[in-house]
């Protein structure tokens, strides 16, 4: 291993010796600028997102290792698109179970689209997408794993993220927050049975990852307490994520989970969980937590990745703000620490900022080697 991809494993698995590592997310900054035509600064013209962060002396998250894991839909699914006008498409799927229709508009604003229709919006839907999770299957692509540890193997240990599990799958991948809220009232088995069969597919997933070399798994869920209260938390995130974490730690993965939404209702499960850090759990005053709300909630057994809130990397706040702040996260979590940006650089972000965080963080990992 390079050394960031090794202090990144050794961090996790604590054989860092106290030591800690920067590792902020800035592709928001970096593609937002892309999509716009907007040049990067100065001395960033012309690179690559991973040339950016060897510019930066920083470590990558590189869930780019997602693409080693591949869904393969069973053969009878069909699916083609058909272009409507200059902005919206619609992506059909034909399965013997029945047929999804969505329509996708492309966003004036970056590289994402918004959903007109989404790919569940009736009750006959959710049952063909219960039925393609069923059916649906995962195989490892280990030349995809070789040609990125050659090409960012530098920049950090090999990570990845599952797909969501029941409710935010529900939300953010089928049918929108609101639709996903009634059909959970209105359609409550058909529902739970789509959950299951989302459950079953992971499973297999799992058995993937569990034979894979990536030791570094996080849960992609996007946790908000605004659309998954602790009601719903308690009922189907919880159990799920328990299944999750126990069969990959079986296998010795190490496993966060993402919650980037307003968190407080739900920071008192925390350490039910079975996770072993937290990612994008946003402090103040950008989040409606405090850092020591969110220490107190991790206790001593989870980590804390990222910890900074975005807003500090802008100009609105003097750069003093975001020196204090890094001390005050580095002086509450280390070791216990992969420090970050809760979520992301903004596109306005001052990319110079990277630089101040990262000799903090540079000049607490001396002391720790220091006798």
């Amino acid at each position: 291993m390079t050394d960031l991809a090794r202090l990144h494993h050794d961090v996790c698995f604590g054989k860092s010796g106290g030591r800690i590592i920067w590792q902020p997310r800035i592709g928001c900054w970096y593609y937002d600028k892309q999509f716009a035509g907007e040049p990067l600064p100065g001395p960033y013209r012309g690179m690559s997102l991973p040339d950016v962060y060897r510019a930066l002396d920083c470590s990558y998250r590189l869930y780019w290792f997602n693409g080693c894991f591949e869904r393969i839909e069973h053969p009878a699914v069909k699916s083609r698109r058909e272009k409507l006008n200059y902005t919206d498409e619609r992506i059909t799927i034909e399965t013997p179970a029945g047929k999804q229709e969505a329509v996708h508009r492309r966003s004036p604003n970056n590289a994402g689209t918004i959903h007109l229709k989404w790919e569940v919006a009736t009750e006959a839907e959710m049952k063909v997408a219960a039925w393609r999770e069923e059916n649906a299957g995962w195989k490892w692509n280990q030349e995809q794993f070789d040609q990125l540890v050659r090409e960012v193997g530098d920049l950090g240990a090999p990570t990845m993220y599952l797909p969501r599990m029941n409710v935010q799958s529900l939300y953010i991948e089928k049918m929108g927050s609101q639709n996903g809220i009634y059909a959970i009232h209105d359609w409550p088995d058909t529902v739970e049975a789509y959950f299951r069969a989302v459950d079953e597919s992971h499973d297999r997933l799992i058995d993937v990852i569990n034979d894979s070399p990536i030791g570094i798994i996080n849960f992609g869920e996007n946790v908000h307490a605004g659309t998954l209260p602790p009601n719903l938390f308690k009922k189907y995130h919880l159990p799920a994520c328990q299944h999750r974490c126990e069969r990959l730690h079986a296998a010795g993965k190490w496993v966060s989970s993402h919650w980037d939404g307003d968190c407080k209702p739900l920071l008192p499960f925390a350490r039910e969980t079975g996770l072993d850090a937290i990612e994008a759990i946003t402090p103040e005053p950008q989040g409606d937590v405090t850092l020591e709300e969110v220490r107190e909630a991790l206790g001593d057994e989870m980590f804390l990745i990222d910890g900074i809130p975005a807003v500090y990397f802008d100009e609105t706040f003097p750069v003093e703000t975001l020196v204090e702040c890094t001390h005050k996260v580095i002086e509450l979590f280390a070791p216990k620490l992969i420090l970050g940006i809760s979520d992301e650089i903004s596109s306005t972000g001052d990319i110079e900022r990277i630089r101040v965080v990262g000799k903090i963080v540079d000049e607490y990992n001396a002391a720790q080697d220091t006798p």
